[in-house]
């Protein structure tokens, strides 16, 4: 708008006069508008000799220097412009512009890669791994990349293939869907974009209540036990086992500590806190477990979540077991086979580290239909 006086913007090196032929300074952006001042540094560090008019010299990497200069120039002026059309000129708010303007130019891949790295910090490494896990999925989906991709259609596809994958629905939706949106709603909040597809599509959930599905019967895990393998598959397979007789999740199998096995009335027992939620827990170890810790001398031969899940599609197969089996069933199959054989829920609660019954009782308690035959047939005289 003609009229209006405009910011003063320039290049200056060396602000503060300490930089000599041993000492680097840093460019910056100097920005000037009704004697007021802003600096913006670019990152940049030179020594005296590689400055010269405004320009970076003696470099090999001068021309991408003074190029990505020249584009944060250009940059910081669309953003005066813009702010001139709106009739207020805010230098100080340019900053938190440019930062928005990066933001636009990511694709949405880019922006989950730079988020995620955020929400690691603090959290377990296996925690860490289902951020690496979702991105990775989407890339290998390849239909979601940049946002103008977050559509109801793409939504579905990306469903669709991990059905193909051969992914339950309650993992579908709490293990990808659920990491996907919560950075579509971050996106959303910074106006990055206006429509969330997972607003009007219809997922399947799965239903915790199922979890009884995902778990052997006692038959199969001694199967499981006695089987011939290869040694790959053999260490696997008794980690596998070992879970199924500790309900240990991986990330606490991960961290298991011989040290922390005590003793009472004659009974070893491993106490400890869940990684995930920091609740107690209290697991006596049975002998299949012990002889699993005697027979790797006391050292689990632990592997990564990710070849762990993998390696047991084909212990499953070496076995016979037609089921998709992952490392949670084993903590499912621990509890499950806790129940069946009589333990109180509110134990198999502590052995499972849950915070109360009801979240045992919601993922676990569903008796086998054996179980229920032989229970009720046991007190049959006494209901006639």
């Amino acid at each position: 708008m003609e009229g209006i006086r405009q910011p003063v913007i320039a290049y200056i090196y060396n602000r503060y006069g300490k930089a000599s032929a041993t000492k680097d300074a840093v460019i910056e952006l100097r920005i000037a508008y009704n004697n007021r001042q802003k600096y913006l540094s670019t990152g940049i560090r030179l020594y005296p000799r590689e400055w010269h008019r405004g320009r970076v010299v003696n470099r090999l990497d001068a021309t991408i220097l003074n190029k990505t200069l020249d584009k944060l120039m250009t940059e910081v002026r669309e953003i005066i412009y813009n702010m001139i059309d709106e009739g207020n000129i805010d230098i100080f708010s340019i900053p938190s512009r440019l930062a928005a303007k990066k933001k636009k130019a990511m694709t949405f891949l880019e922006y989950y890669a730079e988020k995620a790295e955020n929400r690691k910090h603090g959290i377990s490494v296996t925690a860490q791994g289902r951020y690496d896990l979702v991105l990775n999925t989407l890339k290998e989906f390849g239909k979601i990349i940049i946002f103008s991709d977050l559509i109801e259609k793409n939504i579905i596809a990306f469903d669709k293939f991990l059905i193909n994958k051969g992914i339950m629905a309650t993992s579908r939706f709490h293990n990808y869907h659920k990491f996907v949106k919560r950075f579509i709603l971050e996106a959303q909040r910074e106006g990055l974009i206006k429509i969330n597809p997972y607003d009007t599509v219809r997922l399947d959930r799965g239903d915790y209540d199922n979890s009884i599905d995902k778990c052997l019967t006692l038959e199969e895990v001694k199967k499981l036990q006695v089987v011939t393998m290869e040694e790959r598959l053999e260490r696997v397979r008794d980690l596998f086992v070992f879970q199924c007789y500790t309900c240990l999740s991986y990330s606490d199998l991960a961290k298991f500590n011989i040290k922390k096995i005590e003793e009472y009335d004659g009974m070893k027992y491993y106490a400890g806190r869940r990684g995930k939620t920091k609740v107690r827990f209290t697991i006596p170890m049975l002998q299949p477990a012990l002889d699993i810790l005697e027979k790797y001398n006391n050292k689990l031969p632990i592997i990564s979540n990710v070849k762990y899940n993998s390696y047991l599609k084909e212990v499953a197969v070496a076995a016979g077991i037609e089921k998709h089996l992952t490392t949670h069933w084993a903590r499912h199959t621990g509890a499950t086979l806790l129940l069946n054989a009589g333990v109180p829920i509110e134990v198999v609660s502590k052995v499972c580290g849950h915070s109360n019954t009801q979240i045992t009782q919601k993922i676990y308690a569903k008796m086998l239909s054996k179980t229920i035959v032989e229970e009720v047939t046991k007190r049959e005289e006494k209901l006639l």
